[in-house]
């Protein structure tokens, strides 16, 4: 029993104290990784989508890039959850709208909350990954007309374009690793 507590205090502070990153200059990594993840995403979807379509793309991609450069050491940062979490997400979304293109309230519910569900089956919970799921259901006509497409290119291809950016920026300076290696100490 003394030994569940140990670990139960463990966990606990772990997720309250060491997901937040408090050194001063893992602020400036993590300003130069949003910026430069989020900047090629923008420019490489500029030619394809108009002004209003980016907003909404970028939205779930600034909630990954808060976690993949600002909570680097968060299990919901890490590189499956990243990957799995929007991909099933937007395979729901899609699928969903396809199924109920024309009650978008229902949808939305069905897309986010199926969208949640497939990610905790699947142990890759990404938070970001429910407004993938919902703008598939909710962007313009020219994001819902890409049907599938949607899950490739924007969704895929920002979603690579981030993991790249966190490998590279979040591995220059030497105290800041990612994709984090110390749950196992954690758990033990």
């Amino acid at each position: 029993m003394k030994q569940r507590i140990k670990r139960g205090y463990r966990i606990t502070r772990y997720v309250v104290y060491r997901q937040t990153i408090l050194e001063p200059i893992d602020h400036l990594w993590t300003f130069i990784g949003a910026f430069v993840g989020i900047g090629i995403i923008g420019l490489f979807h500029a030619g394809s989508f108009g002004r209003v379509d980016e907003v909404f793309l970028i939205g779930s991609f600034g909630a990954s890039a808060v976690l993949v450069f600002g909570a680097t050491n968060s299990p919901l940062a890490q590189p499956r959850n990243l990957v799995m979490g929007h991909l099933i997400s937007a395979l729901i979304g899609v699928s969903i709208h396809k199924l109920l293109p024309d009650s978008l309230w229902l949808s939305s519910a069905l897309s986010v909350s199926l969208a949640i569900v497939g990610m905790q089956i699947t142990k890759s919970l990404h938070p970001p990954g429910g407004a993938t799921a919902l703008i598939a259901n909710i962007g313009s006509e020219k994001i819902k007309a890409l049907g599938y497409t949607y899950v490739l290119s924007p969704v895929m291809s920002g979603v690579l374009i981030l993991f790249v950016v966190a490998l590279i920026v979040n591995n220059i300076p030497r105290d800041r690793k990612y994709p984090y290696r110390g749950f196992k100490k954690l758990f033990r």
